[in-house]
């Protein structure tokens, strides 16, 4: 399936009719083409704002979810950014178009090896994908200027929320696994305070602990 003209033109209405405005990401989702993230059965599915299985049990967010996410970010160029969850790669390659330097981080090796040799066949070098448990973050990058969250906790764990600068956004699902979770925003302030916004009710895998065993 190709990203012809037509398909383009309405997967960016569908996102525009969701609330998406930011310009800017609007540009970035209009050049990363999801079907180079969906294979298999559900490939000819790409261009519809759902959300879909991928490998290891887990999905590749709806368009207008990730848009709205991103949107709601507010990465500027010179952003060092964090995505805990790498998933299919889709989210970390929109990111990699608004940020300096995009890290990405999955408990699940599989994902992280496709999705890093999906990177370099699109030759998308400003993104850097690792093995681990994404609860904790990565502190040996930190602080970053933004976080984003791609499996609900709970809570916003207390490993992110330090690894956030000062003045620095966090978004994120939170809520029980099996019920309706939150989508919310948590800035971090000049005096080491959080300030928290909530934005809509979503869905998401529960963020897990340790590594996978896929």
């Amino acid at each position: 399936m190709t990203w012809d003209a037509e398909a383009k033109m309405r997967f960016l209405f569908a996102l525009r009719s969701k609330g998406l405005t930011d310009q800017r990401v609007l540009t970035a989702m209009e050049r990363i083409d999801r079907a180079d993230f969906v294979t298999g059965l559900f490939a000819d599915r790409a261009y519809e704002d759902m959300p879909l299985p991928i490998a290891c049990g887990q999905t590749i967010s709806q368009p207008s979810v990730v848009g709205l996410m991103t949107q709601a970010l507010d990465v500027q160029p010179r952003h060092k950014v964090l995505e805990i969850g790498t998933g299919s790669g889709y989210q970390a390659a929109i990111l990699s178009q608004l940020a300096r330097r995009v890290y990405t981080v999955d408990r699940y090796k599989r994902l992280v090896t496709e999705a890093r040799a999906l990177f370099e066949r699109l030759n998308m070098t400003n993104i850097t994908a690792v093995t681990t448990d994404g609860s904790h973050g990565l502190p040996d990058q930190a602080p970053f200027d933004r976080i984003i969250v791609t499996a609900a906790p709970e809570d916003p764990p207390g490993p992110l929320l330090a690894q956030l600068k000062p003045g620095g956004i966090m978004v994120l699902p939170v809520g029980q696994s099996d019920a309706v979770q939150s989508l919310i925003r948590v800035r971090r302030l000049e005096d080491g305070g959080f300030d928290y916004t909530e934005l809509l009710p979503v869905r998401f895998v529960p963020l897990l602990e340790g590594l996978g065993k896929e």
